[in-house]
């Protein structure tokens, strides 16, 4: 499975020469035709860095069996920059269900990237998805801010693991269309209130103007002991054990 896969320079490319010309702090990882073995391919929201058309079609290509999971809002979104047939798109609304095969399914919960957004029809633009496999249930919250309600609906997934982005916001981003997520100490917030014993803290060291220092992660990581936080980093295997660790 594959979440929010941004392996392109397409951002780069869109915003040449402006404020924020998104270039990358480090090369993609692997080429999006690379990736093999995948089920399926997962976004929370349309923002490029989330829903890329520069990884998406070879990364779904080389996977002929995979589905793409996206919010019902964006279904149209998800097929032009995918170039899949419809019917290898899953779509989904928060507070929806999806069984993709006997030992995965994928719930969808509210996201708020700044504020909570909905299309004409009601239905959420940024969702979280916790994704059932295994016996374990990892809690993917999207681009996210804290927002009422929020600790309950998490709570709720009975997660053992969950991914938070946490490059924090500001009023400069926010007044060049650049909304923000959570901090590290709202990430571990969350997942105290809401029962989750181990984070991956992640959405960060890709931009430059989107980004918080590592060292900063690393060092609130270092000092919490009721929680495990592991700063993201490419490369490196995560395994979740039986007692969250």
């Amino acid at each position: 499975m594959v979440i929010d896969p941004y392996l392109s320079d397409s951002l780069a490319e869109k915003y040449r020469g402006t404020r924020f010309p998104h270039r990358r702090m480090m090369p993609a990882p692997v080429a999006p035709g690379g990736i093999a073995h995948v089920t399926a391919v997962l976004a929370t929201h349309a923002h490029t860095d989330h829903l890329d058309p520069g990884t998406l079609p070879a990364l779904l290509a080389a996977n002929p069996d995979a589905v793409l999971v996206a919010p019902a809002s964006v279904a149209e979104t998800a097929l032009a920059r995918s170039g899949i047939a419809p019917g290898r798109l899953r779509s989904i609304d928060a507070g929806g269900t999806l069984h993709l095969n006997p030992d995965l399914i994928v719930a969808a919960t509210r996201a708020a990237h700044e504020s909570l957004e909905t299309d004409d029809q009601g239905r959420h633009r940024f969702l979280g998805l916790a994704i059932r496999c295994g016996g374990a249930t990892l809690f993917h919250s999207g681009d996210t801010i804290p927002f009422e309600g929020q600790v309950e609906e998490v709570r709720a997934l009975g997660a053992d693991l969950a991914l938070l982005p946490v490059n924090g916001r500001d009023a400069e981003r926010r007044a060049n269309g650049v909304p923000g997520n959570l901090t590290v100490a709202e990430a571990l917030g969350l997942a105290r209130r809401a029962g989750i014993p181990a984070v991956v803290a992640h959405h960060f060291d890709l931009f430059d103007f989107n980004t918080v220092p590592r060292a900063e992660v690393e060092a609130v990581a270092a000092r919490t002991t009721d929680i495990r936080l592991a700063p993201a980093r490419t490369g490196v295997i995560y395994r979740l054990e039986e007692d969250g660790r």
